[in-house]
């Protein structure tokens, strides 16, 4: 079968399209996410206990991390990761011995993650839509109506949502031991 030049050039385009949307979703996170999990079931309920606004949202109200493209995961999700290292965990005033190892370790991982995805993007020129930036704004919005403490709980509380974005979004493979 021939193919004329336009079609030819159509079906050429598209193809590097999908494959460079396809390479922007896989970039890929080392870390153990399970690991992540874990660390944070250790101490959510202790967290969740402290959270003074039960009926207040901060992630999923906005359905901001549902509505997001495939091209557009790594920004979000880079966006977020900068989130909680720069205001939830940092603003939180927990004493207890041992939600500050699991925050620790969390924080830690998402700092490898983050440095990971730069990476990623620099080597796929990825660049953030107006869109998500929109979407990650809203969700630092909703942070900042609250007072910091509160605010860092709240964020910290719903961490099981984040991290279950990332699994479906990434479907990680499990570090090396």
């Amino acid at each position: 079968m021939k193919l004329s030049g336009f079609p030819l050039c159509l079906l050429c385009t598209t193809l590097l399209w999908l494959a460079h949307g396809w390479s922007l979703r896989r970039c890929v996170i080392s870390t153990d996410i399970h690991h992540i999990e874990k660390s944070f079931q250790g101490i959510k309920n202790e967290i969740q206990a402290k959270d003074v606004f039960q009926n207040v949202t901060i992630l999923s109200a906005s359905e901001t991390l549902y509505n997001i493209t495939t091209s557009d995961v790594c920004c979000m999700t880079r966006n977020l990761l900068r989130f909680y290292v720069d205001r939830s965990f940092r603003n939180h005033e927990m004493s207890d011995p041992k939600i500050l190892r699991g925050l620790s370790t969390m924080a830690n991982s998402f700092l490898k993650i983050m440095n990971a995805l730069e990476q990623c993007q620099n080597k796929t020129s990825c660049h953030c839509r107006e869109e998500v930036t929109k979407k990650s704004q809203l969700i630092v919005r909703n942070y900042e109506q609250m007072e910091a403490k509160a605010a860092a709980i709240k964020s910290l509380g719903e961490l099981d949502i984040f991290l279950s974005w990332i699994n479906r979004n990434y479907q990680p493979k499990a570090a090396t031991k």
